[in-house]
């Protein structure tokens, strides 16, 4: 017997199960793009329709719609006319499980932190090593709750960031490391700079929505060799930091480094539950990150 897809999803879901949240919604119509049941070009049915299909408000469709068209899988979605499965999915792959293509830091990490601020309690733990790419990820989601399109009630945020006073890996002068104290306070203030940022950003939001949030920092004792993102406990995004020689020009003078330029890093994506591979990753990164946090990491002040 055909089954009607408005009761059973693509991944056997059935109505008894509907999504509750934005995020829910999402994820439901997400996988119904990627099996082909909703196909490049088509028209998706009204929000109105999939309020009710979903047994939701229609501003809880708009969300998810939003969500999935920060990911390049929707176009036009308006209050107007039904929103439209874009048409060059072969362009915009999966960004997370077994077929996520590695992609700049700078086009995935956005798209991601926008479609975890839709859960009711968003949770993001960063292992960096200046937050610079977490900062401008983050204004997708800050911007859809300014806006009224996500309403999350709790913003948990948690970062790794190196210490201070250790003696940094990079970023370093080429030519030998004895003369580095204006590289290491260059790198100082920046990492400062851009914490404090995050930080007011976030706390903002209780103020104006009323949102609990609360945002903390922990010092490494080490140059981190790698960066990470973990989003709602479901996703880990993970990213090499590749040194190359640059140019710099630090208190007037020029100067060659080896640096990392953290926000080109191509991220790769592993999410909860697709498969035992990306299950494990995101297992062991979060049992990794709390290990961390909880044992070698010390007080962090944002201070110089």
């Amino acid at each position: 017997m055909a089954v009607d897809p408005t009761h059973t999803s693509v991944n056997g879901r059935k109505r008894s199960q509907r999504p509750h949240t934005s995020h829910e919604v999402a994820d439901e119509l997400r996988a119904r793009i990627r099996s082909g049941t909703l196909r490049p070009g088509q028209r998706m049915p009204t929000q109105a329709r999939l309020a009710d299909e979903f047994g939701v408000e229609r501003g809880v469709v708009r969300q998810a719609l939003h969500l999935l068209q920060a990911e390049h899988l929707l176009t036009n979605v308006s209050k107007g006319s039904p929103a439209t499965v874009a048409p060059d999915l072969g362009v915009h792959r999966a960004l997370t499980g077994p077929a996520a293509t590695p992609q700049p830091t700078t086009v995935a990490l956005g798209p991601r932190i926008a479609s975890a601020f839709a859960a009711p309690h968003v949770e993001i733990e960063a292992l960096c090593l200046t937050s610079v790419s977490l900062n401008l990820a983050i204004g997708e989601g800050l911007r859809q709750i300014h806006a009224g399109r996500l309403n999350p009630a709790k913003i948990d945020v948690r970062v790794l960031l190196p210490g201070r006073d250790i003696d940094l890996a990079f970023p370093v002068p080429v030519e030998g490391r004895t003369d580095d104290g204006p590289v290491h306070e260059r790198w100082l203030a920046q990492r400062n700079a851009q914490g404090q940022v995050l930080r007011h950003n976030l706390l903002a939001l209780r103020a104006t929505h009323g949102i609990d949030v609360h945002v903390s920092f922990r010092a490494l004792p080490f140059t981190p060799p790698v960066k990470l993102y973990l989003l709602n406990g479901e996703e880990a995004l993970f990213a090499y930091y590749t040194l190359s020689r640059s140019k710099a020009e630090i208190d007037h003078e020029p100067m060659e480094l080896y640096d990392s330029a953290g926000t080109q890093s191509m991220l790769f994506a592993f999410e909860q539950g697709a498969g035992l591979r990306d299950t494990t990753f995101v297992e062991q990164s979060h049992l990794w990150f709390n290990a961390l946090w909880e044992t070698i990491s010390s007080e962090l002040e944002l201070t110089n």
